[in-house]
């Protein structure tokens, strides 16, 4: 008999709860769930909350582009740069994406954090309750100093998560966005302020991280 995925890929047994949630990198039918997710707009067509427009693409191409996205994640992890991308369920009901990555996590102590969340369970806290989860699996987990993070200056919503949780504004920058330039707010999150911040925060747990601790390369 093989060994399970678990062993093969520690990664698979990792999970982050906090109330209702849980964040768990996905599994392949996960991914499907989330990709079907896609099929309804994730936000107002008018707007671009994302770096690379993938939502612009048509139903088919951005279904695909979920699936590839997130097996690209698993096929390109290394210690020296991971993109972590974890299923988010709320109740038991997948809602949506967190992401966590970095680059030479071992000498930088630094995560980039980000996320989305299906339309129809925006407005419900669930995007600040999931950023704080992975907030405590940085920080408590990894043993990360700073995370980041970043919003288009037309995305309030994003903005607000951030500096409800305590993030400070960290510049600016220009980045292209739909074939023009956006302007960009950078956030970051120091380790004394997530300390600081989360004695407030509602508990969370993680579970399976020894088994993959390495595969962060910290």
């Amino acid at each position: 008999m093989g060994r399970r995925i678990e062993e093969l890929w520690p990664l698979s047994g990792l999970r982050v709860r906090t109330g209702p949630l849980e964040l768990r990198p996905p599994s392949d039918d996960d991914v499907a769930e989330l990709a079907e997710l896609t099929r309804e707009p994730i936000h107002d067509p008018a707007t671009m909350p994302f770096f690379r427009s993938w939502t612009d693409e048509p139903e088919e191409r951005r279904v695909r582009s979920v699936l590839q996205w997130n097996w690209r994640a698993r096929a390109e992890w290394s210690q020296e740069e991971w993109h972590l991308v974890l299923a988010v369920a709320h109740e038991g009901t997948l809602v949506g994406c967190q992401g966590i990555q970095s680059k030479q996590f071992a000498a930088t102590k630094e995560v980039e954090t980000g996320s989305w969340l299906g339309r129809r369970h925006q407005g419900q806290g669930i995007g600040t309750a999931m950023r704080r989860a992975v907030l405590h699996l940085a920080f408590a987990g990894l043993g990360a100093e700073t995370a980041r993070s970043g919003a288009f200056f037309d995305n309030p919503a994003s903005q607000k998560v951030s500096e409800r949780l305590g993030y400070e504004r960290d510049g600016t920058e220009i980045l292209p966005r739909r074939g023009e330039g956006a302007a960009l707010v950078r956030y970051l999150m120091t380790r004394s302020t997530w300390e600081q911040r989360s004695q407030d925060w509602p508990a969370v747990t993680v579970e399976g991280l020894d088994g993959c601790r390495a595969e962060f390369g910290g």
